[in-house]
């Protein structure tokens, strides 16, 4: 019975791996079509930061993979939606230390991001990490942009008047 049971489930099992990259795949054109319509620029920088992390988990299925060429393009094109997010949420004028909507959930994608990416390059030839820390390093710069607009630097205290 124990044996049927973990046959009958290894069996569904072996399956899921197609289903769920088929399901990314949905996902990812269901989420860019989402996007391109989306006018708000806090939710336009939210579906774009999640469309960033679908190409983050290609790339890092693809170096697990041994491709590298092909993690390196899937890693330029996280760049690329990253830098994306960031526009929308830079180019919608909002004050970010008043109305923090947006900002904060890109702050803490980018950390997760920047954790993945060193776990990332630690698994791979030290040959091929260029991609991965040119990107680890722009998401640095990108977070550390998206800190200075939620905790813009205070004005110095006036002088105090004799």
């Amino acid at each position: 019975m124990i044996g049927r049971t973990l046959l009958i489930l290894g069996f569904l099992l072996s399956g899921v791996p197609v289903f769920l990259a088929a399901a990314s795949s949905d996902t990812e054109r269901h989420l860019q079509a989402h996007v391109e319509k989306e006018t708000d620029p806090v939710k336009k920088s939210k579906g774009t930061t999640r469309l960033a992390r679908i190409k983050l988990q290609q790339a890092i299925q693809a170096y697990e993979q041994g491709n590298t060429d092909q993690g390196a393009q899937l890693v330029d094109a996280y760049l690329g939606r990253i830098k994306d997010a960031w526009q929308n949420l830079r180019s919608s004028g909002r004050n970010a230390a008043r109305d923090p909507r947006g900002f904060k959930e890109l702050d803490i994608e980018l950390r997760e991001d920047a954790r993945l990416l060193e776990d990332v390059k630690r698994r791979i030839s030290y040959f091929d990490r260029g991609p991965v820390e040119k990107a680890e390093k722009e998401v640095e710069q990108e977070r550390a942009e998206v800190l200075q607009a939620l905790f813009p630097v205070a004005r110095p205290p006036q002088a105090a008047k004799p």
